[in-house]
């Protein structure tokens, strides 16, 4: 994107959200709803209409983990790494979906599937939970989570 497109589309944020107390919440996840992620060149954009720092908005966006730098891919698959779900095999099922999918955290397969650690889905009675594509999931175990990764593959050769 353009860094005047950028500013294009920042301008129309700021139309809604700019005049909000504590606004830089609501810009962030507005940016990253419209474009998939929170781009680099827009935080310096942001932090010069907020008149704060840049490092108070890189701060706030590396600390809360779904804001992306990157667009994710066209399926976002969260597993639960909590306590509750790793007692109930979520270390065993994140390797199984880690070499599976031959990807890390936070990285994107060639067909569009992005795997995201996140931090309790409140589903602690029915772990390992995952978040899938926005839907939360319980039980998930090596070959449920294959089901899930196959169930992606039929709907793009459908």
């Amino acid at each position: 994107m353009s860094s005047a497109a950028l500013d294009q589309h920042l301008d129309r944020i700021f139309a809604d959200l700019g005049a909000l107390e504590g606004p830089l919440l609501p810009i962030l996840h507005a940016l990253q709803a419209d474009l998939g992620h929170v781009p680099k060149d827009a935080l310096p954009l942001i932090a010069e209409r907020l008149n704060i720092t840049r490092a108070e908005v890189h701060g706030v966006v590396s600390f809360y983990h779904d804001f992306r730098e990157e667009p994710a891919g066209r399926h976002v698959v969260k597993l639960c790494r909590a306590e509750a779900c790793q007692a109930m095999g979520a270390n065993r099922v994140a390797d199984h979906a880690r070499a599976a999918l031959g990807v890390d955290w936070h990285e994107t397969t060639p067909d569009g599937v992005t795997l995201e650690p996140v931090f309790c889905l409140g589903l602690c009675a029915c772990g390992p939970a995952a978040l899938v594509d926005g839907e939360v999931v319980g039980r998930v175990d090596e070959a449920r989570f294959d089901t899930i990764v196959d169930g992606f593959k039929a709907k793009v050769t459908a």
